[in-house]
């Protein structure tokens, strides 16, 4: 189970770099020369849908790298961090949620 998360990660990750759209633009492309007749208004529809899940993954990768980002750079500053909150973004979600879950136990929150 732990294998799958990790690859479903690095697919969500992937799926933020121009590899991606150029994945889809080449699947476009191979679409309209080997089966033009089937290419409508429905496979328009289904490569716009494609790319504006690309769109919106890749701008909220974007964001959540430079929230990241700020946030090394308070825990650097601030001395009394601790040294596990400084890589926990490299983790799988379910992990950091479990981090998250047994931190509000230990502080009551």
């Amino acid at each position: 189970m732990y294998r799958m998360a990790a690859i479903l990660t690095r697919i969500g990750s992937w799926t933020a770099s121009p590899a991606a759209f150029l994945v889809v633009t080449l699947y476009a492309v191979l679409w309209v020369i080997f089966d033009r007749e089937s290419f409508n208004m429905h496979g328009t529809a289904t490569l716009a849908t494609w790319l504006m899940t690309l769109f919106i993954q890749r701008a909220e990768h974007r964001d959540t790298q430079a929230l990241h980002a700020k946030l090394d750079e308070l825990l650097v500053v601030h001395g009394q961090a601790r040294n596990e909150l400084a890589r926990i973004d490299e983790k799988e979600p379910e992990d950091v949620e479990q981090f998250r879950a047994d931190m509000r136990k230990d502080q009551h929150i």
